[in-house]
């Protein structure tokens, strides 16, 4: 009885230590991960002036904790992500002087990880900028979801990065939207070749049952889109369209299009984060795609009630974001929630 009361105790004490923000924006998906996690939301101040400039800091106690701060850098829909992100640099720099003894930055959407690469002469490498300001405000680690590149990604910070899958939030849907028909996951490009084969070998899996596979040649230059090839095994199945994003829309339907000509029965779209770009409620009205699943990480704010927002389906990624972070302040192991698995 008394090693179970000092194990409960000392539980009780480590979840004290650890303290958990949400700025402004991002604070409803702040308070489910909280309710995931079985604490409350620490308390903070922001203050916007009337030229443009702003203010935040904590008002409790964080010196010698474990803290955590969520927020998703996304555009809109009252601020861009340059303000989103210097709000979160400005907090973890506040939280730092103020003593925290670690501060991991939870941003469920990265804004920026897209530009990974250089693709024409004199190009950013964005990402590694991004890293270094993170870096330079005291981060200690830092928590994505579904990551564009997730190598580039990684190779862009020093300090600790999580990158963690989609798939344990969307494994189970599929299996419920699939019942017993043949499944087939399509890559909307060669470029997400590996983020759709490791869910399609996990639904392989969870089901106990060969899935097919799929992938689509795409090509962009000057913002024009081209490609015609298609390669799987799309005859008579339910083709689930995995990426980690959907923008306009446009290259989750052109899958589903090709899917279907070359024998696909239905076509689901799922994907991490849910942009929807102006031009998406046009572009994914087609009947090409039934319905789209998506996470929590972005609001679908943008759409308009319509045929659209009808297929959409929201899957929260606080209850997997908590889990992270119960495990991160424990010292646990993360290798299960990880985008790539050896």
């Amino acid at each position: 009885m008394a090693g179970s009361f000092r194990t409960w105790s000392t539980a009780r004490s480590e979840m004290e230590r650890l303290r958990l923000f949400a700025l402004h924006g991002t604070e409803m998906f702040g308070e489910r991960i909280a309710r995931s996690l079985g604490c409350h939301l620490a308390a903070l101040e922001e203050r916007s002036f009337e030229d443009g400039e702003h203010k935040v800091r904590p008002l409790e106690t964080v010196a010698g904790c474990d803290v955590y701060v969520v927020h998703s850098l996304h555009g809109g829909p009252e601020e861009s992500p340059n303000d989103k992100l210097c709000r979160l640099l400005f907090l973890v720099g506040a939280l730092k002087d103020a003593g925290a003894a670690r501060v991991t930055a939870v941003t469920p959407y990265l804004c920026y990880a897209r530009k990974d690469r250089r693709t024409k002469a004199q190009d950013p490498l964005t990402i590694r900028y991004l890293a270094a300001m993170f870096e330079a405000a005291g981060v200690d680690a830092v928590v994505t979801l579904e990551v564009h590149n997730e190598a580039a990604f990684e190779n862009a910070f020093r300090c600790p990065t999580v990158a963690l899958s989609t798939a344990p939030l969307l494994i189970e849907r599929i299996r419920e939207l699939a019942a017993d028909r043949a499944i087939c996951v399509v890559s909307p490009d060669l470029g997400g070749g590996k983020r759709a084969d490791l869910l399609r070998e996990a639904v392989e899996k969870a089901l106990g049952r060969p899935i097919g596979k799929a992938f689509v040649e795409k090509h962009r230059s000057s913002g024009v889109v081209s490609g015609d090839l298609f390669a799987g095994e799309a005859k008579d199945a339910l083709c689930v369209v995995i990426d980690d994003l959907v923008s306009t829309g446009g290259t989750l339907v052109r899958a589903a299009k090709a899917a279907r000509a070359h024998g696909g029965k239905k076509g689901k779209g799922c994907v991490a984060h849910g942009l929807f770009m102006p031009g998406a409620e046009s572009a994914l009205a087609d009947p090409a795609i039934d319905r789209i699943v998506v996470t929590d990480s972005v609001p679908p704010f943008r759409l308009p009630p319509g045929p659209v927002l009808e297929k959409l389906e929201i899957v929260s990624a606080a209850p997997l974001l908590a889990e992270t972070i119960r495990r991160l302040h424990h010292g646990k192991a993360l290798t299960d929630l990880l985008m790539y698995q050896a």
